[in-house]
């Protein structure tokens, strides 16, 4: 199973979901501009796979390496302050989207398959950190 995470799975799911909202708003427009007929659920839908598309390019970009940081400071810090703080801002993410899983979890209840991704999603995220923290970790590139 990770071996299936590691092959670039958020990419796979990411363009399928971007070409999902696609088809779904062409086919909206098409219908409601050629018949007096329109797909109510087609905005609701998109904008939740806009949010799942979004969720899947942070866990991307934290398997990546690639989010926006603070590198000035982080880099005029000394090598031991340079490991609290990448320490630090680990911790930070950890409960932000252990937060966001817990929130996601209560939300889920009542309309679980529009908003399953919140919390699964906020897992894939804290494995990516996980994974992106001992990476960096082990090769003391921190």
């Amino acid at each position: 199973m990770l071996a299936f995470l590691d092959a670039h799975f958020e990419e796979i799911l990411g363009a399928i979901l971007l070409a999902a909202m696609v088809t779904i708003a062409f086919l909206n427009v098409i219908v409601r501009y050629c018949t007096s007929f329109s797909f109510a659920w087609s905005e609701e839908m998109t904008v939740n796979f806009f949010v799942w598309v979004t969720m899947l390019g942070t866990a991307c970009g934290f398997r990546e390496g690639k989010h926006l940081a603070m590198n000035i400071f982080y880099n005029a810090l000394p090598r031991k302050a340079r490991l609290a703080a990448f320490i630090f801002s680990c911790i930070l993410c950890l409960v932000f989207f252990g937060a966001l899983f817990w929130t996601g979890c209560l939300e889920v209840i009542p309309m679980w398959w529009y908003t399953i991704a919140t919390p699964a999603f906020s897992l894939l995220i804290i494995f990516r950190m996980l994974q992106r923290c001992n990476t960096v970790l082990r090769a003391g590139n921190y």
